[in-house]
């Protein structure tokens, strides 16, 4: 089975270039929204799922609490699920790396400010 995301870190990055709107005025707090928006998203999409399995199994007279707590996953369980996790850390400080990529570049305000200016007088 494949993780989903896990395939995301395989591919090149992609990102958006130039200034991102900042809606709160302290610093790191877009950071901060865009990574509980994006915790939001995975717990919803898991908390359907694991709704669903519970209902299938429980019809299939299968107790999945108890079955939960016995598993042991073997090494490649463990390896995909460790796989998925990078990748979902990778999702999750996407901004925060990104941010830190644009200063590394020297892509600060100041600089966006003068290529808008640049680019309105034509």
């Amino acid at each position: 089975m494949t993780a989903p995301g896990a395939s995301a870190a395989s591919a090149p990055a992609r990102h958006a270039r130039g200034k991102r709107p900042q809606f709160y005025e302290a610093p790191g707090l877009d950071q901060a929204m865009s990574m509980i928006l994006v915790l939001a998203s995975e717990f919803s999409v898991l908390r359907e799922r694991m709704d669903t399995l519970e209902r299938i199994l429980e019809a299939h007279g299968i107790d999945a609490g108890a079955a939960i707590e016995a598993y042991r996953p073997a090494t490649d369980v463990l390896a995909e699920r460790e796989r998925w996790r990078q990748a979902f850390l990778a999702r999750l400080y996407y901004l925060a790396r990104k941010d830190a990529a644009d200063a590394a570049r020297g892509d600060t305000d100041g600089r966006y400010r003068e290529t808008i200016e640049a680019i309105a007088k034509g």
